[in-house]
């Protein structure tokens, strides 16, 4: 293990890279751990297989967290204490967390009709720590390496993996198709019907909440460490240690530093990588999020089990793959995106089709379903972070944009998602038995 000097020269130091990775749980751990707790939530809340979408947007509401974050950066940089808003934004999840155990299953009138308010409010507070976290965490880790990059995204991804790990452990979603008899009192005649019966789980949505509140903590602890600890100040790109603006004055050197040793990006090629990651985080966090559900349950319970479980691994596994095979080439990343967005119109157009969609009732449906979400999503995230490791190199303003841009591509797909579904209702859920 080796410190600064050995980053210069392409050597990480394991331990900082650890606490990296789990400084980078904590960016979406509370919104990725709803999102795979749906199956339980779902059969108990009255919107029914509707919930994703109304989720998607309220993630998306939450974007004034980082609105006001970007305007705190144009207007005030030099008095903008990111420690405190960091610290901030974890305490505001970690209670939302506790607050959610208790009442999530709580519903009331909203516009004549009945629907999960708390919920709705807490999700929202957990939304706006995690969407804050994209136009803070990223630009933070201008003060290390652009090696260590690579490491805040394996925690990204690890904040939908474990979660999806503790969800499975827990027996999320499983559940049998019943022959259940119904009698019409008046006729005294029984009617059949196949009807889903969920399994218990082993431990309740409640006892997962505390989980996500504890990966909260491990993320303020590992902040902690970053900002604190000696032997992670060593692996700052500069040794000098400053006072209150510590993290914006270390971070605009590096910026200088990095631009001599390297040329610039040009304006046409950084605009060109902003439009791109808006359209990978509009497919991934909006559009396909919202559809996800009508897209794998026509192939069967355990296809869209699979599907989540399977995207949430590969998702950390591409990013360590990044980080031993990196590219930097815009041709490459272009191609890559663009693969990844034709298989989405793919996605979108099985779901469009839900409950019959081509080779619903075909053996080679589910894997082939399954094959196309893992895909795009690992082309997404490889493109993604090699984005990112390029903006990098330019300094902490183009980080702040790439967080930004990020937020705004959810926030147009999200919309897109909800008019989709909830609109013009051109999805139908297809049975789950």
């Amino acid at each position: 293990m080796k410190s600064c000097n050995g980053c210069r020269n392409g050597d990480v130091n394991f331990f900082v890279y650890l606490v990296v990775i789990l400084f980078g749980v904590g960016s979406w751990v509370a919104v990725n751990g709803v999102w795979v707790e749906l199956p339980i939530m779902v059969p108990s809340l009255p919107e029914g297989w509707k919930l994703p979408s109304y989720l998607t947007v309220i993630i998306q509401l939450a974007n004034i967290g980082p609105l006001l974050v970007m305007l705190a950066y144009l207007c005030c940089k030099n008095k903008l204490n990111e420690k405190v808003i960091v610290y901030g934004i974890l305490i505001i999840g970690a209670v939302a967390c506790v607050l959610m155990a208790f009442f999530w299953d709580q519903t009331s009138t909203l516009f004549g009709e009945e629907h999960s308010v708390a919920l709705f409010v807490l999700d929202f507070f957990l939304s706006f720590v995690d969407c804050t976290s994209s136009v803070l965490f990223l630009p933070f880790m201008a003060l290390f390496h652009v090696k260590y990059m690579t490491a805040l995204y394996i925690g990204e991804g690890l904040s939908g993996l474990l979660p999806s790990l503790v969800a499975l452990g827990q027996g999320v979603g499983k559940m049998t198709c019943q022959n259940i008899s119904d009698v019409n009192q008046t006729t005294n005649v029984s009617y059949f019907h196949i009807k889903p019966v969920y399994q218990e789980p082993s431990f309740p949505f409640e006892y997962f909440c505390f989980f996500l509140c504890g990966m909260m903590f491990v993320c303020g602890v590992a902040f902690t460490l970053l900002n604190y600890l000696p032997y992670c100040k060593k692996e700052h790109v500069t040794h000098k240690f400053t006072t209150a603006k510590e993290m914006y004055d270390l971070s605009e050197q590096n910026e200088s530093s990095v631009k001599e040793a390297s040329k610039s990006i040009n304006p046409a090629n950084f605009a060109f990588y902003l439009f791109l990651i808006t359209v990978i985080n509009s497919l991934t966090n909006g559009v396909l999020a919202g559809v996800q559900s009508y897209s794998c349950i026509p192939y069967g319970n355990d296809a869209y089990h699979l599907t989540v479980t399977l995207s949430k691994i590969a998702n950390p596994v591409t990013c360590f793959v990044a980080f031993l095979l990196p590219v930097a080439s815009t041709i490459v990343i272009t191609i890559y995106v663009t693969i990844a967005t034709g298989i989405s119109a793919y996605i979108i157009l099985m779901a469009s089709q839900s409950p019959t969609p081509w080779l619903y009732d075909d053996a080679a449906g589910p894997p082939l379903m399954i094959s196309a979400w893992v895909i795009m999503g690992s082309l997404m995230t490889f493109s993604k972070l090699s984005i990112a490791s390029i903006l990098r190199q330019e300094g902490k303003r183009a980080l702040i944009w790439c967080g930004a841009v990020t937020q705004i591509g959810s926030l147009i797909g999200a919309v897109l998602s909800y008019v989709l579904v909830n609109v013009l209702t051109l999805f139908e859920s297809a049975p789950v038995c």
